[in-house]
């Protein structure tokens, strides 16, 4: 758990996730509050000067993230997770923009971006599918676990896109992927594959299984090998 290391929210999360598995990354401010006590107290705490240096720890090794509430800080971080996933600078990963119950400040920032940003063709219309805008903790908790329930990793080799999982899918669960995603495919459709040769010379995860497509041209193919 990698959190900005602050009180309130930062604070019930490393506690909750306890010292031994919390990292707080901080920023040196004259105004910054002091990091807490789980995070300060066993040494796990990285201070940055740079906030860009900080928002790259905070991104780097993360495999889900849960945004909540803030100031022009949290916006910062967030538009930056937002224009790494929307350029393909980074690999998928589950996002979530968590509200409290029944607040509006993500949905808010939701209507804007469509209204202003969409709506004048800044960006497209689905940059936001890939994000999930909730105030329910069991449904944020439901899209991080349910991302990686079989998905582990990707690759390019050349214009063919590898999946690996972590296990093999049946017929019908093939016959439904092509069902509803074929229409992704430059030509044929969604195949279960053995490693590709590339992957054997540098022995990549050989023992997971692997689906492979070829994407049609998009931006999708940003994604670096």
């Amino acid at each position: 758990m990698v959190t900005g290391a602050g009180p309130g929210i930062m604070e019930a999360a490393a506690t909750g996730a306890g010292s031994e598995h919390s990292l707080g990354v901080s920023i040196r401010l004259p105004f910054e509050e002091q990091p807490n006590a789980t995070v300060a107290e066993k040494d796990r705490l990285v201070s940055m000067k740079y906030f860009f240096t900080r928002k790259l720890m905070l991104v780097k090794e993360s495999s889900g993230f849960v945004c909540l509430p803030g100031g022009f800080g949290t916006l910062d971080e967030t538009l930056e997770l937002l224009t790494l996933q929307q350029t393909g600078k980074m690999i998928p990963v589950p996002i979530v923009l968590l509200d409290r119950p029944g607040g509006s400040f993500w949905r808010g920032f939701a209507q804007f971006a469509m209204k202003e940003m969409a709506g004048t063709g800044m960006i497209s219309i689905d940059d936001l599918d890939r994000v999930l805008i909730t105030d329910s903790v069991e449904d944020a908790i439901a899209e991080i676990t349910g991302f990686w329930r079989n998905y582990d990793s990707l690759r390019w080799v050349g214009d063919r896109l590898i999946l690996r999982l972590n296990r093999e899918l049946s017929d019908a669960e093939m016959t439904s992927l092509n069902d509803h995603f074929s229409g992704l495919c430059l030509e044929g459709g969604i195949e279960r594959t053995e490693p590709l040769e590339v992957e054997r010379d540098e022995r990549d995860l050989l023992a997971l299984p692997r689906i492979i497509l070829t994407p049609r041209p998009g931006r999708s193919e940003s994604y670096t090998a």
